[in-house]
């Protein structure tokens, strides 16, 4: 597949980085020669530099050509006028970047069809959405529903009073439950686990399940369910205003901003939330504010570091549940194996949206939630397709991915290795960054 980037900023680097390992085309295009130097030297990827909006340009970059073209620079308009020239050179699908949440609603997506835009990103929507999520189920790390929630896998960090740890995975087989386990994320690596992986103290354990089976999950995993009403953010950002919007009156939300003009922003456009105008790393601030008193700490400043440092805070003051926006990617180890709960990252989220218009030209066919170093995929089985030929077992996977489950006539079920997939299965793969080409060949 041939896919061009517009945008060497934060979101297309890392998404071109990630897409240079999956053995695709790349075509990065930006106007700033010294973001893509490094690119071109380190990376399996062609570079233009020039204006993105520009026709000769995207012309150089071959855009009409593409299979996929993505405008992420950080200027929405950019973005827009960029995807919109690409159309009409011929690019089979175009993807925005956009910062405008009206430019989401249903009402204005066919003027954006029509312009040439097949789809919008909205990154701070995303990251909103991935936070109301952590704050409606505490007990978890990630959450990711298939197929209208007929199986969930969920991400749950084991501590030592989960009964599995210390566990081989063989024998965690044997127990008679109705889980997959999908992957284990390990301070920095993501393991495809087999037969004789052990399970360990600290490490984020990936399961599959269908949603009757989450309480005896949760209760093997040791962990509680906490009710949320009381929440403190720090940070008046784009992120927090979307969230707001979206958490409505079920939550009393506490926002704290030291810049004047966004804290009046924040209470102009969110009239319901008690916005507090000061420093949210001032620990006396925090404790006037009642933070000892809230259920959940959400950290949306500027500044991962202050993010990460603020959430181990609230958890001093015995906040239970708290979350942290992390944008630098490779603080996003640590900060998991730190006492911190959710680490949320808008890059992966945006690329876990675009890998899903890499995947399949219908939206509502895959859906891909992505990892510092892996993909889950939801990939819709076409007939005559490798992938039906075989039981599970004799299908000879690669290590670096794993079948976790599928849903057939509606109906979720995990995979094991007795399992036939057939043509209309809706299937969940989870694979190591670099296999999702390897996973593709399989369903065509």
């Amino acid at each position: 597949m041939k896919i061009v980037i517009a945008g060497a900023g934060e979101v297309g680097s890392h998404l071109a980085k990630l897409l240079s390992h999956e053995g695709q085309d790349i075509v990065l295009a930006d106007a700033d020669a010294a973001k893509l130097d490094p690119l071109d030297a380190n990376y399996n990827l062609l570079t233009v530099c020039g204006n993105p909006t520009s026709f000769a340009t995207l012309r150089e970059a071959h855009a009409g050509d593409c299979d996929l073209f993505v405008a992420v620079t950080p200027y929405e308009t950019n973005n827009l006028t960029a995807c919109s020239i690409a159309k009409s050179f011929g690019a089979r699908r175009t993807v925005a970047r956009i910062d405008n949440y009206e430019y989401m609603t249903p009402e204005v997506q066919p003027f954006f069809v029509s312009h040439g835009i097949d789809r919008v990103i909205y990154p701070e929507y995303l990251a909103a959405a991935e936070i109301a999520t952590a704050l409606k189920r505490t007990w978890v790390r990630h959450w990711f529903e298939m197929w209208d929630g007929q199986l969930i896998l969920v991400g749950v960090k084991l501590r030592d009073n989960a009964s599995i740890v210390g566990m081989q995975l063989k024998d965690f087989g044997r127990l008679g439950h109705n889980f997959h386990v999908s992957a284990i994320r390990r301070r920095h690596d993501t393991i495809i686990p087999r037969g004789d992986d052990r399970i360990l103290d600290g490490d984020i354990v990936y399961f599959m399940t269908p949603p009757d089976h989450l309480d005896a999950l949760r209760t093997l995993c040791g962990k509680s369910q906490h009710s949320v009403r009381n929440v403190m953010i720090t940070g008046a950002s784009r992120i927090a205003i979307r969230l707001a919007a979206m958490l409505g009156d079920r939550y009393k939300l506490t926002v704290i901003d030291a810049d004047r003009s966004r804290c009046e922003h924040m209470a102009e456009r969110c009239p319901g939330v008690n916005v507090v105008c000061g420093d949210g790393r001032d620990n006396d601030l925090l404790a006037d504010e009642g933070i000892s008193g809230m259920d959940a700490f959400v950290a949306l400043s500027d500044s991962s570091e202050t993010n990460i440092l603020t959430c181990l805070t609230a958890k001093e003051f015995g906040v239970a549940k708290t979350i942290a926006e992390v944008e630098n990617i490779q603080y996003i180890g640590e900060a998991e194996t730190l006492n911190i709960g959710t680490v949320v990252n808008k890059k992966l989220l945006a690329a876990g949206a675009i890998f899903q218009q890499m995947l399949d030209s219908d939206s509502s066919n895959a859906k891909c939630m992505a990892l510092p170093d892996a993909e889950v995929a939801e990939l819709e089985v076409r007939p005559g397709s490798k992938i039906t030929r075989a039981a599970v077992k004799d299908l000879k996977l690669s290590h670096d991915m794993t079948i976790a489950g599928l849903t057939r006539d509606g109906r979720g079920q995990l995979v094991g290795g007795d399992t036939v997939i057939r043509p209309g299965d809706r299937v969940m793969v989870f694979c190591l960054n670099g296999a999702i080409h390897k996973v593709e060949r399989l369903f065509y």
